[in-house]
């Protein structure tokens, strides 16, 4: 293990359930959060994120396997590993009674902060979270956006060097999602290391460093996300037409496909629909030149679009499903508490 691994976990196995009937929710999971990046886990419900986090952060043992947290096991070392880090999960775990500033007041009191320690770090959190002006309002009157970024500042009182944020914009609107973002890069900024797991596929490309592909319990690809995304292919220009004969006649008559090619690069993918995708560099100029070819064809798309590879086509490509198309591995209720072996590992927090 090199030196700048600060999370390591290697062959994580876990199942819930009883002996006779388990339901395996880890199947030999391994990955690494190195010091200074945001790591994001990424896979639908049920692959076995949270249960990952709840090990890492000592609130759960593995069945088998090993992981350690700057060079402390988690299970041998727990208390020291409890120092180092700090879990926000998917629910905001605030009280709706006390005030935002009494929140967290209290939390540095638990963490054993000395008060003039605590009264500093608790206005420079506030400030930072964009929650000053609320800081004494009862928190019963926060909305869902700013209970979040209470209870992500509640996390940082101590200084981690490793956050465990898991789902932490779930249930958020778009514009609330924006604001966490914004807050989880001042926080990377500020030298804490992030461990993210999400389902949101634009949250794992804004933030994230490397991302883990997580389905079944094991890690099935794992890179930046430019890198997994060139996994999958090119950039293209999808162009839609009437028919799908036009798409196919555009596609026979392609003039990059002989000698004299005027389109360099590779010609179209054979049509079997109305839209025909031409791979691209995404210049200017061989959009441009894509773009004259069809039209000397004499046909006129109904649109056309640039389209990039995605995680999810990527996700897609690798486990024959999308990352949030499947369901959990139960049918039962994903609500906090609800008993069957998937629910604990997706909600708990």
């Amino acid at each position: 293990m090199t030196s700048d691994v600060l999370v390591h976990a290697r062959g994580l196995r876990k199942s819930y359930g009883s002996p006779r009937r388990p339901v395996r929710v880890l199947d030999g999971l391994d990955l690494a959060l190195h010091r200074g990046e945001v790591l994001a886990v990424l896979g639908p419900n049920g692959a076995g994120k949270t249960t990952t986090v709840r090990i890492l952060a000592t609130l759960l043992r593995p069945d088998a396997g090993t992981a350690t947290v700057a060079g402390h096991d988690v299970v041998r070392d727990a208390a020291r590993v409890r120092g180092l880090i700090s879990l926000t999960g998917q629910y905001a775990a605030v009280d709706e009674k006390q005030t935002g500033r009494e929140n967290l007041a209290m939390m540095g009191r638990l963490a054993h902060l000395p008060r003039r320690v605590v009264r500093a770090r608790v206005d420079d959190l506030l400030d930072a979270f964009d929650l000053a002006g609320a800081a004494d309002r009862r928190v019963g009157e926060y909305s869902g956006g700013m209970r979040r970024r209470l209870d992500l500042a509640a996390g940082l009182l101590t200084r981690p060097q490793v956050m465990f944020l898991d789902e932490p914009t779930t249930g958020l609107d778009p514009r609330s999602r924006q604001t966490m973002w914004e807050v989880v890069r001042a926080v990377v900024a500020d030298g804490t290391s992030l461990f993210l797991t999400t389902q949101y596929l634009e949250e794992a490309d804004q933030l994230a460093d490397r991302v883990a592909l997580v389905d079944d319990g094991r890690v099935v690809a794992e890179g930046s996300p430019s890198d997994l995304k060139r996994r999958v292919g090119d950039a293209r220009v999808e162009l839609t037409f009437a028919t799908s004969e036009e798409a196919a006649r555009v596609g026979s008559t392609w003039p990059g496909t002989d000698a004299h090619a005027t389109v360099p690069g590779p010609g179209p993918d054979v049509a079997t629909s109305s839209t025909l995708r031409v791979p691209t560099d995404g210049s200017v100029g061989h959009v441009r030149d894509v773009l004259a070819a069809v039209a000397a064809t004499g046909a006129e798309p109904e649109r056309w679009e640039m389209r990039e590879p995605t995680l999810d086509d990527v996700f897609l490509t690798l486990t024959g499903h999308a990352t949030r198309a499947r369901a959990p591995r139960d049918t039962g209720s994903t609500a906090p508490g609800a008993g069957a072996p998937a629910d604990h590992e997706e909600t708990a927090a």
